[in-house]
């Protein structure tokens, strides 16, 4: 045998060889689409089922398997991890992938946000709280929740001329609270004169037949603003609270309010009026405001307190010791920058004696829901605490007096002046009225009260 043969049939059997390695390094795939539905028609073909079988029967050759794998789909065929430019694309391919589907999670998100802001601006909060109140209303609503102490409400007129009043003898015009539990509120009560016989009741009316000729010593108090008294972060209703000043003693209520703004006016333009406002809400200036108002003089002044629910004297009690240390420190803050306002007045041991005094007053009576609360305080500054149950008609009952002036002008400054009071949106109430009176001309004493 001659070279060139022997070197022919080497060439030949390493072509075989390495087909046959390639064959047999050869990694398992899927099948195209394509091919899958062919094979799976020759088992639902007889004529093609028949074929198949034929071919079937032919030796299996890493031949005809090689022309099978180079016929295939190109994509079918493994990267070779050796192959760069493969592996680039295919990184690329997955690159462009994840990025795509990034886009989209961004638009969807993008989407989302936009809808629900759009929501959110769309919606009106007002009309959602007044729906809010009305069904809390109706939920809480008793039987006689259309009436007031036993009389019958009805409203009278419309628009800015329209009146709530309770039928009676004499008619009682009345305010919305806003609260289910205790709905209305009376705009002008009778109270005592300190010192005299207690009343029979806070809304009998001189000349009126339980109050004939007033020999009851009763006098008119106007309601200045009210607020509903909630606790935590849920507004667990409390009791509704109204501050009332005695009629004849608004006038002298205008001018010093007035004079806080402009010394020298009868009444504030709008623009002093929104001033006067600023200052009653600041935490800083209002804790001066009240706090040289209530060290003057000649007014007469209440807070009217109507528990929502069943509570005692003592729960209450502690609300309001609660508010004293509250005003006290507020006090303490403002003084740290206003020198002026003197603090030694709440630090000596006469002030402890008067604490103890009026914790002493509540001896831990019920006060159902519905009953009346009146602290009452006198041009000097001591105050009295009155007592009536509707419900019972035993009238007004007197629970306690404190002298020391110091007392009540901390419960007022509780819930009027600082940064933290016990009723925000009371406080707001009695500043609106407040600037209402200090708008009107000295000596005018009928008020509206929104």
């Amino acid at each position: 045998m001659s070279s060139s043969t022997m070197a022919t049939s080497s060439r030949s059997a390493m072509r075989l060889l390495s087909a046959r390695s390639r064959c047999m390094l050869q990694t398992p795939r899927l099948k195209s689409s394509l091919a899958q539905t062919r094979y799976s028609s020759r088992y639902s073909n007889p004529a093609a089922r028949a074929t198949g079988s034929t071919l079937s029967a032919r030796a299996p050759s890493f031949l005809d398997q090689q022309q099978t794998v180079d016929s295939e789909d190109a994509e079918a065929r493994p990267i070779n991890p050796l192959d760069e430019l493969a592996a680039r694309r295919e990184f690329e391919a997955k690159r462009s992938n994840a990025m795509q589907r990034m886009r989209f999670a961004a638009v969807g998100l993008l989407m989302s946000v936009g809808g629900l802001a759009l929501t959110l601006y769309n919606i009106d909060l007002d009309e959602l709280e007044k729906s809010a109140n009305k069904k809390k209303a109706q939920l809480d609503a008793g039987p006689g929740s259309e009436d007031f102490q036993g009389r019958h409400v009805h409203v009278i007129g419309a628009g800015d001329d329209k009146r709530i009043v309770a039928e009676g003898e004499q008619e009682l015009d009345l305010v919305r609270t806003g609260s289910g539990s205790v709905p209305y509120f009376p705009r002008k009560i009778f109270l005592p004169i300190p010192g005299s016989k207690t009343a029979r009741s806070e809304t009998a009316q001189p000349n009126s037949r339980i109050n004939p000729g007033n020999v009851q010593n009763q006098e008119e108090y106007t309601l200045v603003g009210l607020g509903i008294r909630t606790v935590s972060f849920l507004s667990i209703e409390v009791y509704v609270m109204g501050l009332y000043v005695r009629t004849q003693d608004v006038s002298t209520l205008q001018a010093r309010l007035i004079h806080l703004i402009n010394p020298n006016a009868s009444t504030l333009v709008p623009g002093e009026k929104d001033g006067l406002k600023q200052r009653m809400l600041d935490p800083d200036t209002s804790v001066e405001i009240w706090e040289q108002m209530l060290r003057e003089e000649g007014i007469r002044s209440a807070w009217r307190v109507v528990p929502s629910k069943n509570t005692d004297f003592a729960h209450l009690r502690d609300g309001w010791v609660n508010g004293i240390k509250r005003a006290t420190t507020e006090i303490n803050r403002v003084k740290q920058n206003k020198p002026a306002i003197v603090t030694s007045d709440y630090e000596n041991e006469s002030f402890g004696d008067a604490m103890r005094d009026f914790k002493g007053m509540f001896s831990g009576g019920r006060t159902p829901k519905g009953s009346i609360v009146l602290m009452l305080r006198d041009a000097p500054g001591s105050m009295e605490v009155l007592f009536e149950d509707p419900a019972k008609g035993t009238g007004i009952e007197r629970v306690g007096k404190v002298e020391d002036p110091r007392i009540s002008r901390l419960i007022w400054m509780g819930y009027l002046a600082g940064k933290n009071v016990s009723s925000e949106p009371t406080r707001k109430a009695v500043v609106d009225g407040f600037v209402g009176f200090a708008g009107r001309p000295v000596g005018s004493v009928e008020t509206m009260v929104v």
